[in-house]
């Protein structure tokens, strides 16, 4: 192992799984336009941050189906079907994963996760998630990436140094936030360049 990374902590959407909304909300309103006022009206976006951030989906869904009376079908179905926006692992990650745990590398997670979409996409992914030594939610947490307040939170539950982790996420103001607080990070693009960069900290 490299004799300064400790512990590999991966984000979860789009380095682990896919996350495909568009694709499930095409199937809800096949119509562009229609669909775009839908997530244009009711601020889709940022009220999915919120959930992320611990807002419990029944009491967030209440409200903005009391705004959106004409949505309330399908605000109802994000929380319902939340599972069917997560698509395949992404290609080649999970055997890096894999490698790492066989090779007894510690590995950990922080998500932006509601909590409450968390559990059964937890409990579906029971087996794979189990070579995880802990993951953080930030809907279990309520708080999101990049506070520097979810990743001190992670480094104390780890147990380790901010310089002793290797952080990896597909997005740059997170790799940004873990490397401001002391992390070492990876912006993800594929599997064959993360294993280009795990190889080369010694980790495989």
């Amino acid at each position: 192992m490299s004799t300064s990374v400790r512990g590999v902590v991966f984000d979860v959407g789009n380095v682990l799984y896919g996350w495909d909304p568009d694709s499930f909300l095409v199937r809800q309103v096949a119509d562009d336009a229609e669909r775009l006022r839908f997530i244009e009206d009711v601020g889709l976006w940022e009220w999915h941050d919120s959930l992320d951030g611990g807002r419990p989906f029944h009491e967030a869904e209440a409200e903005l189906s009391g705004k959106f009376p004409e949505y309330a079908h399908l605000i109802s179905a994000w929380g319902n079907r939340f599972g069917e926006t997560i698509s395949d692992p992404v290609p080649g990650v999970h055997a890096i994963v894999e490698e790492l745990d066989a090779k007894g590398v510690p590995l950990f997670a922080i998500t932006n996760f509601s909590a409450d979409f968390w559990k059964p996409f937890y409990e579906r992914e029971k087996a794979f998630f189990g070579r995880f030594r802990d993951i953080v939610v930030s809907g279990e947490e309520k708080l999101l990436k990049p506070d520097p307040a979810i990743y001190y939170l992670a480094l104390r539950r780890f147990g380790l140094k901010a310089e002793e982790v290797l952080f990896i996420d597909d997005r740059e103001i997170n790799v940004e936030g873990a490397r401001a607080v002391g992390m070492q990070a990876h912006l993800f693009t594929t599997a064959e360049d993360l294993r280009l960069r795990l190889e080369a900290e010694g980790l495989l």
